[in-house]
């Protein structure tokens, strides 16, 4: 008689950056097995974060780095450990380690199929925690459904709760297609403001590539500023650093879509996107104010919707938020979820029992009586979308 001796899986805590070392490779093809491909949760992200998020949260980022028998990385759970307050008590809290900054959506952990998720919760028991809270995490995220359970299996309550829609687009065959699901009204909209634009002024679509990222940049940066008086997410140093570099990376493998409409030979709306397996996502946009009414923004969007039709793309995705300008696009949503997982006791009990209260409240279930009970859940941070 044999005996086995294989080795079981072992997880390891190592900091973000020995985990980015791994390469694109090893986290692009676990997030590629786990089913629920994005662009949030690749190795370029984290990577893109680690430059424009502050020193001390970098630092403060870990990675449980799962291993099979053989030594091949299995799974990767990038986290960082904060304090923050949780139904207005204050807790030490494990979430995502790229946390909201960018408003990333559709999370999902990178991990085989066939990974041990219970010895990669495991390591986070050793980790000083009373909360964990991952937020934007993808509808049908099987590996999270996965972690979840095995959270259980650990006496760990793991609650789901809904936060926002993304509002996306099945591409048709063709463009023609689109526009005859669309109503009369909308339909003759959208040929009509274009085709007087034409008509009155030169319109050309520039697309900007690796040769002219800087320039494509500064016009996605100076419109999008318009559009907002001046104020806008360029200002922010953070997001500038993160998505800068992230579309600088994206340029180079041919997924960025970064386009101007131009005018007369001058940009006047500036669209910025990305592609990921078959999806195109539209991430920011900004327009001349001058131009307003003549609709280029509305114009621009059509134009990527259309180039993505024809370039054989299956959806088109809008993310988070269910603005006017987007539903007028379409009428399909996805929803992101929370997980919250709390870890039994006392003042796991007390936890539970908060979010019960705030979770029905919410709902409508529950009317209040005093100010105590006047608890709003954490809001959507508004991303200044166009």
């Amino acid at each position: 008689m044999s005996i086995s001796t294989a080795r079981p899986s072992s997880a390891a805590v190592v900091p973000l950056a020995d985990a980015l070392d791994l390469g694109p490779v090893v986290w692009d093809e676990l997030l590629g097995r786990a089913g629920t491909p994005g662009p949030f949760m690749t190795w370029a992200w984290h990577r893109a974060w680690a430059e424009g998020a502050e020193a001390d949260a970098v630092d403060s980022a870990r990675v449980v780095v799962l291993r099979s028998a053989a030594g091949e990385v299995e799974a990767l759970f990038p986290f960082r450990v904060y304090r923050t307050r949780f139904r207005r008590v204050p807790v030490v809290a494990l979430g995502w380690a790229i946390g909201d900054l960018g408003c990333p959506d559709y999370l999902e952990l990178p991990a085989a199929p066939e990974a041990d998720l219970d010895a990669l919760v495991g390591a986070l028991d050793e980790v000083p925690w009373d909360v964990i809270v991952l937020s934007n995490v993808a509808d049908g995220a099987a590996n999270i459904d996965r972690f979840a359970a095995a959270c259980e299996r650990r006496g760990w309550k793991a609650l789901r709760t809904p936060l926002w829609r993304c509002p996306y687009l099945e591409l048709p065959a063709s463009w023609d297609t689109y526009l005859s699901r669309a109503s009369p009204s909308r339909r003759q909209t959208i040929r009509w403001t274009e085709r007087k634009l034409r008509r009155e002024h030169q319109v050309a679509l520039s697309e900007y590539g690796v040769e002219r990222f800087d320039d494509g940049w500064r016009h996605l940066a100076r419109l999008h500023g318009l559009r907002w008086g001046g104020a806008g997410v360029f200002r922010e140093p953070g997001w500038e650093r993160l998505h800068r570099s992230f579309a600088s990376w994206l340029a180079g493998r041919r997924q960025l879509w970064l386009s101007t409409l131009d005018v007369d030979g001058t940009p006047v709306a500036a669209w910025y996107g990305f592609s990921f397996a078959d999806t195109v996502y539209y991430y920011q946009s900004g327009w001349d104010p001058q131009w307003e009414r003549r609709s280029v923004g509305m114009i621009l969007t059509g134009a990527m919707i259309r180039c993505a039709i024809e370039r054989h793309y299956g959806r088109f995705d809008f993310l988070r938020g269910t603005e006017p300008h987007k539903m007028a696009w379409t009428s399909t949503v996805r929803t992101c979820f929370e997980i919250v997982v709390i870890r039994p006791g006392w003042r796991g009990a007390a936890l539970r029992g908060l979010d019960w209260i705030a979770t029905r409240r919410a709902a409508g279930w529950l009317r209040p009586r005093t100010d105590w009970f006047r608890h709003v859940r954490g809001q959507e941070l508004d991303r200044g979308l166009t």
